[in-house]
């Protein structure tokens, strides 16, 4: 009887460790298809940012990083200020998002001429909803394309720092978003 207990007792307390991992493994594997988990987040532009206020208006884009001033992200932070007048081309937010506090994300935009926001998720819940939070506690660099529903159209998972902002525009042309309406080559969002 003591032994029937004891596995009883065990056996509860493994269905209850995985009911509780349960949403986070599902956070983990964000796919194609599905609502991209809404955020609300501080941008280097001053402006805080909530994700469900596209919805309806405009498509997104959210290229996670892994660090501030470290130089994959500082060429990728390059490719995407250097060639913004292309992105903006469509009818598109376009972010970069990290961990870092944000005073390190204001200094990193200004340092390279950023002219778009970057987003700052030191708490790491936006990070871990969007399945991106890797060893070390910092971000991995994959890029998310949110359609106007909200869905997520494509993940890259494979970003090229050097090329990202022409790998960005290629892959907003091959989902079909929208040219702006009303483009000027006038800063993001």
């Amino acid at each position: 009887m003591n032994i029937n207990r004891t596995l009883r007792h065990n056996l509860l307390a493994f269905v209850a460790t995985l009911a509780i991992s349960a949403p986070v493994l599902c956070a983990a594997e964000l796919a194609v298809g599905e609502l991209a988990p809404d955020f609300t987040l501080a941008g280097s532009d001053g402006v805080t940012y909530q994700l469900s206020d596209f919805r309806g208006e405009r498509a997104v884009v959210v290229a996670w990083f892994p660090k501030a001033y470290t130089s994959g992200c500082t060429v990728e932070c390059k490719s995407l200020a250097q060639n913004g007048d292309k992105i903006r081309a469509f009818d598109v937010a376009y972010f970069m998002a990290s961990v870092d506090p944000l005073a390190d994300n204001i200094g990193f935009a200004l340092d390279q001429g950023a002219d778009f926001p970057l987003l700052s998720d030191p708490e790491k819940t936006t990070a871990a909803a969007y399945g991106v939070l890797g060893g070390g506690g910092y971000a991995k660099r994959h890029t998310f394309y949110i359609g106007i529903d909200g869905r997520v159209l494509a993940i890259d998972r494979s970003v090229r720092p050097a090329t990202s902002a022409e790998d960005m525009v290629a892959m907003l042309a091959k989902l079909g978003v929208a040219a702006a309406p009303d483009y000027s080559g006038s800063a993001n969002p």
